[in-house]
């Protein structure tokens, strides 16, 4: 992709709810969708407990962004936060907005993002509220994410900082939103042997959910469905690789059986029939 073509992103970070520990999982991740050339951290920059912030700022080109906290328990910081992301959405069309928070009252903020057209990448940590995670186009847990990257994989939500020690297969299994998730995915994407291209489903699981991949330990969502045990895979490691329910498997396997005994019973019906005459 060149200069011209990469993905225009807006970085902003809410300086009081996100730790400066992760800043480089976040521009790593973001760089995989594209440049991120605005980039503002906003807080009180006099008040001591954003020095670790201040630590980064500079050699990761972020521009602090100052703001009192006129009223005491009031986060004024916020407010500008959401004013700034208005304007420069309104002004510079960009196609996306990175937004590094665990706040749940970005919520309204993100959902008129998304509506405008542009994407958001959330990153904040596990403990995050439902809404806001669910608003945004994808939501990293940063808190479970090692800061060494990951080789790119295009069937992979996102890619940019290695995922923690895997969930087990039953855990994995116990979830009935992500099973939910993940076979619908594969069922509406299948053809009529009943294989989903991987590329297919993770580009469906992406236009509707935040879910990633690594917030359960791996680092490509093609091992997260294998993980699960619920699909076969055909392919694998190539181009062509594909998935299959494996319920849809026993039925399409247990077809050719049942057809072979409605067959034989029908025949002896009729030979029992022309017996009795």
């Amino acid at each position: 992709m060149s200069a011209e073509e990469r993905r225009r992103i807006i970085l902003l970070i809410d300086a009081d709810n996100a730790q400066a520990s992760k800043i480089d999982v976040v521009l790593e991740d973001l760089a995989n969708e594209g440049e991120a050339r605005t980039r503002r951290a906003y807080g009180d920059w006099d008040d001591t407990h954003l020095k670790h912030w201040k630590d980064v700022l500079h050699e990761r080109a972020i521009r602090p962004i100052q703001q009192y906290a006129l009223t005491k328990g009031k986060n004024a910081s916020d407010i500008a936060l959401v004013v700034d992301a208005m304007d420069l959405l309104h002004r510079d069309h960009p196609d996306a907005f990175g937004l590094m928070s665990s706040d749940a009252d970005f919520t309204p903020l993100v959902m008129h993002l998304r509506e405008h057209g542009a994407d958001v990448f959330g990153y904040g940590d596990s403990k995050s509220p439902a809404p806001f995670v669910n608003a945004c186009t994808r939501f990293l847990h940063l808190d479970k994410v090692n800061a060494s990257a990951q080789e790119p994989d295009e069937t992979v939500t996102s890619s940019g900082g290695a995922p923690p020690d895997r969930l087990p297969t039953q855990k994995l299994r116990g979830d009935a939103g992500l099973v939910k998730l993940l076979r619908d995915a594969v069922s509406g994407s299948a053809d009529d042997s009943g294989w989903a291209r991987a590329s297919t489903v993770g580009q469906r699981i992406r236009n509707q959910s935040s879910m990633d991949p690594r917030n359960y330990g791996y680092a490509r969502l093609t091992d997260l469905i294998r993980a699960t045990d619920l699909f076969e895979t055909k392919d694998d490691a190539t181009s062509s690789m594909a998935f299959r329910d494996v319920r849809s498997a026993r039925v399409s396997e247990s077809a050719p059986v049942r057809a072979t005994v409605k067959k034989t019973a029908a025949k002896k019906a009729a030979a029992k029939k022309s017996g009795s005459r």
